[in-house]
């Protein structure tokens, strides 16, 4: 843009405006955060003005300075130009009402498990008797810590195969103040966990397809291909966790996953079983729960989905 055009500009508002409008003619793709671009442009005009997002609003008819505007106008330009989130752009996101540090080494959190989480996994479990809970594939963290946060009396696991990934978590557990509560595990699904039952086993593993995977918008280029690819169905993982899974859940134990856009294929691979799919107030679907006799019960299933993946 011009130096006029940028001194054309002046208030919070006028930059929201210009920002969104911009990001919508370029057409860009919205959904690590944010759904539409003047919520995207208002994010990346606060973050620049480091002052809190929801300050926006309150502040619009407030006039930027000619460095301010320079920061500004530099921000915009580089989701245009590089297709990057917003989330990665300002280092932080916010899950289940907290906000989170993140970066490029995992993907950025936007599960409906959030919801489902600051019910404290009611109804579908007494918070009460949550006492131990383990993140499956935590990537940034943000499941279990919010989990910590709404359980406060419950222990919590957070595991990825990812080291880079789990450095984020552990970000994210210190700026909690969590690490007295909070355990992170470097493990391929189950293999370096112990056998201590768990009351809640939580999951957003990778469940992307590879054709899909070709197909996603450049945005989620940007997201590590480890935290989407589950080969050519989208349940490699998936079928590991729903086989393994009943060795470490407590009794009356709860696996909840998150299988996205895998959720018809699992579904048309296993018509016979019964499968639990959780409905959200807030939005977004493809979330499953069973509990654990139920996994014992088609044990036999699973192992044999597994043989022949």
């Amino acid at each position: 843009m011009t130096r006029q055009d940028m001194n054309d500009l002046q208030t919070i508002r006028d930059w929201v405006r210009w920002g969104g409008c911009r990001f919508t003619e370029a057409g860009l793709h919205f959904g690590h955060g944010t759904d539409n671009a003047f919520d995207e442009a208002a994010w990346l005009v606060a973050h620049a003005l480091k002052m809190p997002p929801t300050l926006i609003a309150e502040y619009g008819a407030c006039h930027l300075t000619g460095e301010e505007r320079e920061a500004v106008a530099a921000l915009i330009a580089r989701r245009i130009d590089e297709r990057c989130p917003a989330a990665y752009l300002t280092g932080r996101t916010w899950f289940a009402g907290l906000e989170m540090t993140i970066s490029d080494q995992v993907m950025v959190p936007r599960s409906p498990l959030a919801e489902l989480i600051v019910d404290g996994f009611s109804p579908w479990a007494d918070p009460t008797q949550v006492n131990r809970v383990l993140d499956l594939c935590t990537g940034s963290g943000c499941i279990g810590i919010a989990a910590a946060i709404h359980l406060p009396d419950a222990d919590v696991d957070l595991a990825d195969i990812s080291p880079a990934a789990l450095r984020v978590a552990m970000r994210n557990r210190s700026l909690h103040g969590l690490e007295d509560r909070v355990r992170v595990i470097e493990s391929d699904l189950f293999a370096a966990i112990d056998e201590d039952p768990y009351d809640v086993i939580v999951s957003n593993p990778p469940y992307v397809a590879a054709a899909e995977l070709e197909s996603l918008p450049a945005e989620y280029r940007h997201e590590p291909t480890l935290a989407f690819a589950a080969g050519e169905s989208g349940l490699d993982l998936v079928l590991r966790i729903l086989r393994d899974a009943p060795d470490f859940l407590a009794d009356d134990g709860l696996l909840i996953v998150e299988v996205g856009s895998a959720a018809e294929t699992l579904q048309d691979r296993f018509p016979t079983l019964h499968w639990t799919w959780l409905e959200f107030d807030h939005g977004g679907d493809g979330v499953f729960l069973m509990r654990r006799q139920e996994l014992l019960d088609a044990h036999a299933i699973f192992a044999e989905a597994v043989a022949d993946s």
